[in-house]
């Protein structure tokens, strides 16, 4: 039932003009910046030559784009999110959902499931630029599984807040608008703060490492609490809604 819920979902997404909108614009404008930063090692190689432990393309390239990439999806993934179940409550077909014979952490997984499945095709897109290099130059592959796991559980992450966000409201503009309210005060929270605690709920604090190509399981835990907190808080929303029996 999951599997089939996600399919639906994923179908959805490429059935309308939106999703395919906001993958071609996300992939110029990153290509853009990816062959502006091509052209700025370029200048910067005679330089980088000289030093011990140069760094390599991987650094120089690769990692600001992503790093880049993760801004402008943060405000890209909430007009992806918004419809996912706010779209259902708006129609009425939510009702429908909630009285089907299945569960609400299925309902809520499936939806999920079809976010994710979109995340990884993104994230797969985008990682064709840096793999094209492969063609002309060395890369580190280490670093670059690293940076491309970091962009699906940080996107894992903005699915998981953006459909919460969804399940609380038949608008969707007010969804996406709350998702990126949300998404930008947990990617800033660090900022001018020496706390601890506040530095370790900063999803920039956790991705930027992941792009440095430090896999540390800190990082990859925090993303994983992060979805399954707002999941929960998915289905206990909607079992808030369910029509009594």
């Amino acid at each position: 039932m999951i599997a089939t819920i996600a399919r639906r979902e994923y179908a959805n997404l490429f059935l309308s003009p939106l999703a395919w909108t906001l993958l071609g614009v996300v992939q110029i404008i990153l290509s853009w910046i990816f062959m502006a930063q091509i052209d700025n090692f370029l200048l910067l190689r005679p330089q980088l030559m000289q030093l011990e432990n140069q760094p390599g393309v991987t650094d120089i390239v690769i990692a600001p784009v992503f790093s880049l990439a993760a801004i402008i999806l943060l405000m890209v993934m909430p007009l992806i999110t918004m419809r996912s179940l706010a779209e259902e409550k708006r129609s009425g077909s939510i009702q429908l959902l909630l009285s089907a014979p299945l569960t609400l952490t299925q309902l809520v997984l499936g939806k999920f499931g079809g976010l994710l499945l979109f995340v990884i095709t993104l994230a797969s897109l985008l990682m064709l630029m840096p793999l094209s290099l492969l063609l002309g130059t060395g890369l580190d592959l280490g670093k670059l599984a690293s940076i491309w796991l970091a962009m699906i559980l940080l996107l894992g992450a903005f699915s998981a807040i953006g459909l919460y966000l969804s399940s609380l409201t038949a608008n969707s503009t007010i969804a996406a608008v709350g998702s990126f309210g949300v998404l930008l005060m947990l990617w800033i929270l660090e900022w001018g703060s020496d706390n601890p605690v506040i530095r370790y709920l900063s999803m920039l604090n956790h991705h930027r490492s992941m792009l440095e190509g430090v896999f540390d399981s800190a990082d990859a835990v925090y993303f994983l609490l992060v979805i399954f907190l707002f999941l929960g808080l998915t289905v206990r929303q909607l079992d808030s809604e369910r029509l009594p029996r």
